[in-house]
């Protein structure tokens, strides 16, 4: 059996980064930037107020209380077109652009008006409360970099930088085909041996939360013509993602069906648990990706395989960051040769540390675990025997593919 990462690899190793689209600023989030994008103009244009109150100059303020005579006005949209000489002030607010001559902004709250003159009564020094051009940014400065998955933060980045229209990474189209004689749609009338079907749409929303387009083909049954067939719809695809395979497991049925039209398997089975019968191979320009039928170990392969096939796809780069760790909730026995997978809960102790509890059972098809887990903790294959307050790694399922 391969190992979780080597898996891992090959599965990246398989896939390449797609073209890239023209879309509008409104269609830009979640989606992949293809190339760096620069600023279009200078922000702000022009030094500018950054409070209501009085545009002086700052040696005229520096005695207080000082009187000086109001010459005009400067409205953010507006301007002041003279130039304030000695003894001068120009009424302005947020936003307004400073008038020549002035150096300083004097706070509203600090001034007493009266008439046509104001009393300052509190100074400011050169620059107080002035925004300069390029305080945020310049023409030609690049914010958001080429891999950057775009959130509303930098939907509104790239509006103030008078950027309409993003090149972002293609969608990977990814079909979905669940198997099964024992598995119907929700709603569907349910026979006396069958279970309602989880994977093939779970797996679709987890394919839009990551980022791709999903192509659900249905349910396949336990049968190779059928299953075939309702693979070939998969022509054109980038990624045949299949779930479950005959009703004596293993994907047997799965792997003979596309092997007759002409599969070539890279690998089969993984040390891991949940997910230790995957399936990664290709069908002409197509890859295939086999996970196995219980919902849990759909999602949880879908995280570990299916994911990164997706990044690699959209040009996402691969996290640096180190993965994080929480102390363990409860004691855990020794593990076996395959890497686990744990369901758990987070909390925090005491002390404010983050603190993660494996659910007692683990069962593969308690997909209602799944949706209380909070984390996976990871444990490597032939792990000792661990206490309850030691380090161990988590994967987190809060603002990721599981989650989003």
């Amino acid at each position: 059996m391969l190992s979780v990462a080597e898996a891992q690899a090959r599965i990246r190793g398989a896939f390449h980064q797609l073209g890239n689209e023209q879309v509008g600023l409104t269609e830009g989030l979640g989606r992949v930037l293809a190339e760096d994008v620069a600023a279009r103009l200078t922000q702000p244009p022009v030094a500018v107020s950054a409070m209501d109150g009085y545009a002086v100059r700052a040696a005229d303020v520096a005695t207080v209380p000082a009187r000086l005579r109001v010459v005009g006005a400067a409205p953010a949209g507006g301007a002041y077109a003279g130039e304030v000489g000695a003894g001068e002030a120009v009424r302005i607010f947020t936003g307004g652009p400073l008038p020549a001559g002035a150096d300083a902004i004097v706070i509203q709250e600090d001034t007493t008006a009266d008439g046509d003159t104001v009393v300052v009564n509190e100074g400011a020094a050169r620059g107080a409360y002035v925004r300069p051009a390029g305080l945020d940014f310049r023409t030609g400065d690049v914010l958001l970099a080429k891999g950057r998955l775009l959130t509303s933060r930098d939907i509104g980045i790239a509006a103030a930088m008078n950027v309409p229209w993003l090149r972002v990474t293609r969608r990977p189209r990814i079909a979905v085909l669940a198997t099964g004689d024992e598995v119907v749609m929700p709603g569907d009338a349910i026979g006396p041996n069958q279970i309602v079907s989880s994977n093939g749409l779970s797996l679709s929303a987890f394919i839009v939360a990551c980022g791709g387009e999903p192509v659900h083909l249905g349910i396949a049954p336990d049968d190779t013509a059928a299953l075939r067939r309702l693979a070939e719809a998969a022509v054109g695809a980038d990624l045949l993602v299949t779930s479950g395979g005959a009703s004596v497991g293993d994907h047997d049925l799965v792997q003979s069906a596309l092997g007759a039209a002409g599969m070539q398997l890279d690998f089969w089975k993984i040390a891991m648990r949940p997910g230790k019968p995957l399936m990664f191979g290709r069908i002409g320009p197509t890859a295939v990706l086999g996970v196995p039928g219980n919902p849990v170990s759909t999602l949880v392969c879908a995280l570990m395989f299916l994911k990164p096939a997706i990044d690699v796809m959209l040009g996402r780069k691969e996290a640096a960051e180190p993965q994080p760790t929480a102390r363990l909730g409860r004691d855990l026995p020794e593990n076996d040769g395959r890497e686990d997978y744990l369901r758990s809960r987070l909390s925090h102790d005491p002390e404010g540390r983050l603190v993660a509890t494996p659910f007692e059972r683990q069962d593969s098809s308690m997909l209602s675990l799944m949706a209380k887990a909070d984390c996976l903790v990871v444990r490597a294959p032939r792990a000792p025997a661990i206490k309850a307050g030691a380090t161990v790694a988590i994967l987190p399922l809060a603002g990721g593919c599981l989650s989003i």
